[in-house]
């Protein structure tokens, strides 16, 4: 039986989840660009955590969240119904790239399987959520293309390899990057994941270069403790901070 998570103002049980609560998906939801009155997809939801706290900080903002797992998405509805914001948050199964609807949005987040290839988890649950198989990049560039108003930003995080890769392929999908946050773990490691802003290339001025890019950095730990902009990002969240 699983102990959860606990939150500063909810409370996440995963419940056998193929992807529980990570620093990665903490760090995605305190970094993500969210207005009080967004409309917001959640795709591969998860446990919930991301429309958690998206719902956490924009308190205006309605969330939908869809999981192609039936049991993720079992999970994350019964995290929502136990948080404050149960009202503004709607959890569905769904095949997000068979979604027969004509809905957009004007934040979509997303902690995207992660590996196109390699060794797959022996667990199918956890396979599905580290694995392209059920959701390419490809695939994804496609549904926030299609999903994303034209004024609208989609955020994501990925393994720097893969994160470089998914952005060079952008713009075949009339989307380019705004913002990139490169992620190490100590100031001597290597970067190993990129927060990743997309916004629409019809939504951009014509006098920004559609390759001018935001380009930040965040460094997790030093000498043994946390960050004063590690802090400063997930204070908000996390119980100790």
């Amino acid at each position: 039986m699983s102990k959860g998570f606990q939150f500063k103002q909810f409370s996440i049980e995963d419940n056998g989840c193929g992807m529980p609560v990570s620093t990665d998906g903490v760090l995605l939801g305190a970094w993500a660009n969210v207005a009080e009155d967004d409309a917001v997809l959640d795709i591969g939801t998860g446990t919930g955590l991301l429309s958690l706290m998206l719902a956490q900080r924009a308190l205006g903002a309605r969330i939908m969240a869809v999981d192609i797992d039936q049991h993720a998405a079992e999970t994350a509805a019964l995290n929502a119904a136990a948080s404050p914001w149960a009202d503004r948050i709607t959890v569905a199964q769904q095949d997000v790239t068979e979604w027969d609807t004509c809905a957009r949005f004007n934040t979509i987040i997303c902690n995207p399987p992660y590996f196109n290839s390699g060794e797959q988890a022996n667990d199918a649950r956890r396979a599905t959520a580290r694995h392209t198989d059920t959701l390419s990049h490809a695939m994804l560039l496609k549904v926030i293309n299609a999903r994303l108003l034209p004024t609208g930003q989609a955020h994501l995080i990925l393994p720097s390899v893969e994160a470089d890769k998914l952005i060079a392929s952008a713009e075949a999908h009339h989307l380019v990057c705004l913002r990139i946050t490169e992620v190490k773990a100590t100031p001597s490691k290597p970067v190993t994941r990129k927060l990743i802003t997309l916004a629409s290339k019809s939504a951009l001025p014509p006098s920004m270069p559609s390759e001018k890019i935001a380009m930040q950095h965040l460094v997790i730990q030093d000498k043994g403790a946390y960050t004063q902009d590690f802090i400063s990002l997930t204070k908000d969240f996390y119980l100790k901070m």
